[in-house]
Order: structure tokens, then sequence, then C-alpha cells
């Protein structure tokens, strides 16, 4: 595992989860192989920053939140700290319901983020594959990491060289680097 990574982020990853996510990251890597294969020749994003996101975000699916998705996103956009930054957002949602990728019933995080790997509305809008269902896991992966290649994600060049295609995923130093930390040691087996 990469030497630049500080003793803080250890405790995040252990407050995270870090262990289980990598250990739970390589079986999923094994048992679905040929998609990330797919993912990879298609985008040139390894499995282990997909898998190390998804675990991180939502524990592999198991956490995608039970919050109305609209509600949330809208209430953002009038309310909130930042409208600025949640107002395309909330336009995004509308959209997205007029396409009915979401309902007016659709679930998600607190903040609206949506899926798998909890993508904001707008980032759906710009960077969701397929059918845009990030609900679907194969959808959430190859969207995912459409995300982390148009962030500026070079294929093959390792972690270190890619920090900055993970922090287009979350601007938190201690989040990205775990998310490296993280994938690499996924990628390593």
């Amino acid at each position: 595992i990469h030497k630049a990574f500080s003793g803080s982020v250890e405790a995040f990853m252990q407050r995270r989860g870090g262990a289980a996510i990598i250990s739970k990251g390589r079986a999923l890597k094994k048992q679905n192989a040929a998609m990330f294969d797919r993912i990879e020749q298609t985008y040139g994003v390894p499995p282990g920053v997909l898998l190390a996101i998804w675990g991180m975000e939502t524990g592999f699916g198991a956490s995608m939140g039970n919050q109305n998705t609209v509600s949330a996103i809208l209430t953002l956009a009038y309310d909130c700290r930042r409208p600025d930054y949640f107002t395309p957002h909330a336009i995004a949602a509308l959209k997205l319901v007029d396409r009915g990728a979401l309902t007016a019933s659709s679930v998600g995080a607190m903040h609206g983020e949506i899926g798998h790997t909890q993508f904001l509305p707008g980032n759906v809008l710009k960077y969701g594959v397929g059918n845009g269902n990030l609900r679907d896991r194969n959808t959430a992966l190859a969207s995912t990491a459409n995300f982390l290649k148009a962030h500026g994600w070079l294929a093959g060049a390792g972690y270190e060289a890619n920090m900055g295609a993970i922090a287009g995923w979350n601007s938190a130093s201690v989040y990205q680097q775990a998310i490296a930390r993280i994938a690499e040691a996924i990628d390593a087996n």
C-alpha cells in the first residue's frame, strides 16, 4: 500500500470498515470478473476503485437510503446553506422524473444521492450510462467508471496519478486517500 497516505487515513478507514470493504471487494471482484473486465475495457477504470467507492458509499448496495429523493434535493435547493450547489441537482432530478428514471416516490440518501454509488441527480444526467437506473448495480458501476474517466482517470497509471479523478468524486482528502488505499488492496489480489 502506498506510503504517501497518512495515519489519519488509517483511523478513517477503521471507522468506515476498510478491512471489511477490502475483503468483500476482493470476493465481488472475483465473482463478477467478466463485468469488471468489460467496464475496465470500456472506461479504463480498474475494479478496485469502483468496489472501494461502492463499499464506502452504500456497503455494496446494502444501504442506499430511505429518503424521498425529489423531496430531499428540492429542500436542499430551497432551504440550505448551499442553494447554488443543489439547485442544478434539483432541476436534474425533475428532468429525471420527466424521463421516468425517478418517480415521486423514489428513495435515496438524505442529500438526494441515488443508487449503489450515490450519484447526485445532475451527475446521473451527465455520467449515467445505459438506462440511468443507478439502483441497478451494473449500471451504477459503469456510470461511476464513466464519471471517473470524465474527471481525468488515466488508464493503467495507478492510484497516485489518478487522485484528481477520485477528488472529483469526493472533495475530502481523507476520503480520497481511503478510496485509493482500499482500491489498491482490492486490485493487489
